[in-house]
C-alpha cells in the first residue's frame, strides 16, 4: 500500500467518481507521436483508475469515454477510437471479472458503428452478474443530450395526461436521465488541466466536488487518483448550508 493510499479513509469515499479523461492528443504531439497513440497510451490509466476504485471499494465510476461532440474529430482518429473501445472490451474483460466489476454504458450508443455496439453489448452481459463496481462508460453522451432527452420523455408523458406538468419537480427530472440508476457523481477528476466540464454530466454535477490534475490522462496513474480523492476527503461539502449548520 502507498503512503497516499495509506491515508484515505475508506469509511469516508466518494460513492460515484467520474473522470473526464484529456489530453492524450496532447500527451502525443509531446512524445512526437500522432494523435492516435497518446489514445492507446491511455490504456494503462484506464486500468490503474478502475482497479485503484474497485480496490478502494467506490460503487461507481464513470469514464467520459466519447462526447456527442467528439464526432466532429477527424474520420481516422474516431475509427481508431472505436476500434481502440472494442479492443480493450475484450483486453480488459479478465480485470473486471477479477475484480467483481460489472460494465454499464450511458449515451446513445444506438449511433456508435455495429461492431463497437457488438463488444460494448457483449462486455455488459459477460459482467452482468457482478456485483462490485459499476464502471459506466459514456459513449455518444454529453449532459445537453441527457438533459434534452429526459425533458422530451417527461413532454410525452405530460402530453398523454399520463402526468401533470405541475407535478415535475427534481425527482421526476432524476428519473428520466441516463444515470438514474446511480448516485450523483460526488468526485469529478479532470486531467491535463483543464478547467471545465465539457458538457459533462451538467445536471448531476450541481454539488460534485472537482479535482483538476495538470497529468495527461495517459500518464494517470493509481497515486494520482489517490490524491483527488485525497483532496475530496479534505473538502466541507455544504450543499448550500453554512459550517455552523452543519455542526
Amino acid at each position: 500500500m502507498s503512503e497516499l493510499e495509506a491515508k484515505i479513509d475508506k469509511d469516508h469515499l466518494p460513492r460515484h467518481i467520474g473522470v473526464i479523461m484529456d489530453g492524450n492528443g496532447r500527451w502525443a504531439t509531446e512524445q512526437g507521436k500522432p494523435r492516435v497513440f497518446g489514445h492507446h497510451s491511455a490504456v494503462e490509466a484506464v486500468r490503474a483508475t478502475v482497479e485503484g476504485c474497485a480496490e478502494l471499494g467506490v460503487e461507481c465510476l464513470s469514464l467520459y469515454a466519447f462526447s456527442t461532440e467528439n464526432w466532429s474529430r477527424p474520420e481516422l482518429e474516431v475509427g481508431a477510437l472505436m476500434q481502440l473501445l472494442i479492443d480493450t472490451i475484450g483486453s480488459e474483460m479478465g480485470t473486471m471479472l477479477e475484480n467483481d466489476i460489472r460494465l454499464r454504458a450511458i449515451g446513445d450508443t444506438s449511433k456508435l458503428p455495429e461492431a463497437t455496439q457488438d463488444a460494448l453489448k457483449y462486455g455488459i452481459a459477460q459482467t452482468a452478474k457482478n456485483k462490485g463496481m459499476d464502471l459506466i462508460l459514456a459513449l455518444n453522451y454529453s449532459g445537453k443530450w441527457d438533459l434534452t432527452a429526459a425533458i422530451r420523455r417527461i413532454a410525452r408523458e405530460v402530453a398523454a395526461n399520463r402526468l401533470e406538468a405541475s407535478a415535475i419537480d427534481e425527482t421526476i427530472i432524476n428519473q428520466q436521465l441516463a444515470t438514474r440508476e446511480f448516485p450523483d457523481p460526488e468526485l469529478i477528476i479532470r486531467t491535463s488541466g483543464e478547467h471545465r466540464l465539457s458538457n459533462f454530466f451538467l445536471w448531476q454535477a450541481a454539488y460534485a466536488e472537482f479535482h483538476f490534475s495538470p497529468v495527461f490522462w495517459p500518464e494517470f496513474r493509481k497515486p494520482d487518483l489517490h490524491a483527488a480523492i485525497l483532496d475530496f476527503q479534505q473538502r466541507e461539502r455544504r450543499f448550500g448550508q453554512t459550517s455552523e449548520q452543519l455542526t
